[in-house]
């Protein structure tokens, strides 16, 4: 079977000029004499700009049917690949090769001419994306059903909020059945339950056997509808596999690339203070570790420092997922009641003895007080990530898409006589769960 997308030695370069004006105005003089020197410029620029590479060396395939993920930080090239796939820019080096129509929903309004009304545009986008006037008619209805513009589908696109420009580019895109479909964040721009259809037509179009090449942040939905993942660090592909470990290698390349200043210099609202000074995570044997098995204990320890000592303190840590789903909340005074005074710089610990966490990456979030002030609050101060163990003993575990925790459970197979028997008198339930 030949490939649906096939991308070799992609390349794209930009030259960035640095032409500085100093003078917040010009007088007529200044703009005629840079008008005369503009050649003379342009020709030294041939040699004095920058050169900065978005992409560089990239390959990959895609197979026909395959959904694939393509995150990165900001910057790593994502929208340029994109629009080469597009054929909206041409690349500097290399090439792709795409075999069958494509569906592109890159920016807000993307293909919309905003004096038209949403009809004109539908039947405009539809052409543009190569369909006959026969098959955008026939798909008419079901693309104002979903977009829900009915009532505004004779109005001009200028008139129309972004979100309604969303709806209108995507019900278009995804109903007129492009053999492959590409779709940058622009789906960021609409609300939470328009996401949520856009999402399950998206799920529809991949089983309905069609390529679909999507960029996004939220990691949430490349798990949930990518086949694969693709990580772009730097113009170059970091990774290529499955999406849960595309999106640690995302996380790890974050890491590897920030420059997030330390926990004591990152900004706070006021009136918090910088106290917390770091956080790290330690196995049973007390060595700092970033990463463990699914199912071992874990003790985060909070260094603190404050210009006093702390008086009916309070500590907390929040932990949550990839996804930024909050999964638990850890605080003195819930698990503890009252702790006794501390002195005015140390170092707390919290201990997890068991952690029954699916494979993944996870965050805290730790802040700290006295009496009810709040002193310090740092989000994401620190992440570590839980790989794969045998949790249950048979060897298996559930994936992020089937669980978040892992709960121990004891099942009851008695046979269904008896079953009926005990829960005639109620004497127990065929399941019992313990976490």
């Amino acid at each position: 079977m030949s490939s649906a997308i096939t991308v070799y030695g992609l390349g794209k370069r930009y030259r960035i000029h640095h032409d500085v004006e100093l003078a917040p105005y010009r007088t007529l003089r200044d703009s005629l004499s840079q008008l005369a020197a503009a050649p003379l410029r342009r020709w030294r620029n041939k040699s004095a700009g920058q050169e900065f590479w978005a992409l560089k060396e990239v390959d990959f395939e895609v197979q026909p049917g395959e959904v694939v993920g393509i995150i990165g930080r900001n910057g790593a090239g994502k929208s340029t690949l994109l629009k080469i796939l597009s054929r909206i820019i041409k690349p500097t080096t290399g090439g792709a090769d795409i075999h069958g129509r494509v569906g592109s929903l890159l920016e807000v309004g993307t293909g919309f001419h905003p004096e038209l009304s949403g009809r004109e545009n539908i039947y405009m986008s539809g052409a543009i994306l190569g369909m006959s006037r026969h098959e955008i008619a026939a798909n008419f209805d079901a693309i104002v059903d979903f977009s829900e513009m009915e009532e505004f589908l004779d109005t001009p696109i200028k008139r129309y909020s972004s979100g309604m420009q969303v709806r209108l580019a995507f019900a278009v895109a995804a109903h007129l059945q492009p053999e492959i479909l590409i779709i940058d964040e622009v789906l960021a721009v609409g609300d939470a339950a328009f996401q949520h259809k856009c999402l399950g037509r998206m799920r529809d179009v991949s089983r309905s056997g069609r390529t679909v090449l999507f960029v996004s942040h939220n990691m949430g939905a490349v798990d949930a509808l990518c086949d694969r993942g693709i990580v772009l660090s730097s113009g170059s592909i970091s990774f290529s596999g499955a999406p849960q470990d595309a999106i640690r290698q995302y996380y790890r390349d974050l890491e590897a690339s920030s420059a997030e200043p330390s926990l004591a210099d990152r900004p706070r609202m006021a009136p918090l203070r910088p106290v917390i000074k770091q956080v790290t995570f330690h196995d049973a044997d007390g060595e700092v570790v970033q990463s463990l098995p699914a199912g071992q204990g874990l003790t985060i320890r909070i260094a603190y420092e404050h210009d006093a000592p702390l008086e009916s303190p309070f500590f907390g840590v929040t932990l949550e997922n990839a996804l930024g789903t909050k999964l638990a909340w850890l605080q003195t005074r819930l698990q503890h009641g009252r702790i006794p005074d501390l002195p005015r710089h140390g170092t707390i610990a919290c201990e997890v003895p068991s952690l029954p966490l699916v494979p993944g990456v996870y965050f805290v979030d730790v802040g700290c007080g006295t009496g009810a002030a709040q002193l310090d609050f740092v989000e994401r101060a620190a992440h570590f990530e839980v790989i794969a163990a045998d949790y249950f003993g048979t060897g298996r575990l559930p994936t992020a898409r089937q669980a978040a925790v892992l709960l121990k459970a004891y099942w009851d197979c008695a046979p269904a006589a008896a079953f009926q028997l005990d829960r005639s008198h109620n004497a127990h339930a065929a399941v019992n769960a313990h976490s």
